[in-house]
């Protein structure tokens, strides 16, 4: 999709990244005690590399070196085959995501964090597995610490292993979920994530977001915040000191009037079911989505577009100073959509 910013038509059901469509719940640290790399909560153990044996943390080291190879080299058949069989029934994603990402990794010298092993205990899911990696303090997260909270996961070993990988569009991240089984150990997850967005790392977003709640733009806070969060961390399911500390900061931000239960224009009532950031290009813009009973008629539901737009800067102006513009979404019942972009710039 190509979409420039004057009035104009947005197809993609995903333009950018929906950065508010899946956030993992942060939870607050300060109530631990301290620990250290090796404790276990019933039944869930982390080890950091420092407490792996030699020949365990080689080998993991390898593999996930291999599977970062085979991403490089655009071989998804060959990471399809190494995955586990939950994973490799439904790997239409990974594909696309090595598909996008292979110019960039084939060239790339990626640096490996030092890797995580996760017990899990038991004979059955854990509905909500949690991990403690690292030594914590008295106010819970330290430096080196980590937290992993997974949802209906199987007992096992997992290893997570982190890369970095410089490259001219932006730094990246690959995160692989290595699950053992017998004496190998097989893909069970694929996480390729932007460490930066429109060229701004989680610092930066931090300290807009504090600069906004200073001024009382507590909305573009809230969202500030969030992506501040979002780029903090490579998995979702992953909490630090960083995201702790960003929690702390976000609390009785959030907006209750988010999103808007109406917005009035042209005659007309819409009701907005979400609105998130999301990336056209290298610009950071506001998306709404609101549902329309007909799409059909592209130049109507494009005015209606236009319509909600104007009328969610109306009720909200702050959204001028954080936002390059705005996407409105109309939502058929099928679920297919019709999107418009109008720069901020544009809207009067």
């Amino acid at each position: 999709m190509a979409v420039s910013h004057t009035p104009g038509e947005c197809r993609d059901s995903q333009p950018g990244r929906g950065l508010l469509h899946s956030y993992v719940v942060v939870l607050s640290m300060f109530l631990l005690l301290i620990l250290v790399s090796s404790i276990s909560a019933a039944g869930q153990t982390c080890l950091t590399a420092d407490d792996l044996d030699e020949p365990v943390r080689t080998a993991i080291a390898n593999t996930a070196s291999r599977y970062f190879s085979m991403a490089a080299h655009g071989d998804t058949a060959g990471l399809r085959q190494s995955a586990i069989a939950t994973l490799a029934s439904d790997f239409g994603g990974i594909e696309r995501a090595v598909q996008d990402n292979q110019s960039i990794f084939s060239g790339a010298q990626p640096t490996s964090r030092p890797p995580f092993l996760l017990e899990a205990e038991g004979t059955a899911p854990l509905p909500r597995a949690e991990f403690l990696c690292g030594v914590f303090g008295p106010k819970g997260q330290t430096t080196h610490s980590a937290v992993f909270v997974i949802p209906n996961l199987a007992p096992g070993h997992y290893a997570i292993v982190i890369f970095d990988v410089a490259a001219g569009s932006g730094p990246r991240t690959l995160s692989l979920v290595l699950q053992q089984e017998g004496s190998e150990w097989r893909l069970g997850g694929f996480y390729i994530k932007a460490s930066q967005l429109a060229g701004h790392d989680g610092s930066w977003f931090a300290e807009r977001a504090a600069q906004f709640k200073a001024k009382g733009e507590m909305h573009n806070a809230w969202f500030y915040y969030l992506e501040a969060r979002e780029l903090s961390v490579p998995v979702p399911f992953m909490n630090t000191l960083a995201t702790d500390q960003l929690y702390d900061q976000m609390q009785d931000l959030k907006p209750a009037d988010l999103p808007p239960g109406e917005l009035t224009a042209g005659g007309k009532a819409f009701r907005p079911t979400a609105i998130f950031p999301s990336v056209v290009g290298s610009d950071f813009d506001l998306e709404v989505k609101y549902p329309s009973a007909d799409i059909s008629n592209t130049q109507q539901t494009f005015r209606d577009n236009m319509a909600v737009i104007k009328a969610l800067v109306a009720r909200y102006p702050e959204f001028r100073d954080g936002f390059a513009g705005v996407i409105a979404r109309a939502v058929a019942p099928s679920g297919n959509d019709y999107g418009s972009l109008l720069a901020m710039k544009d809207i009067k």
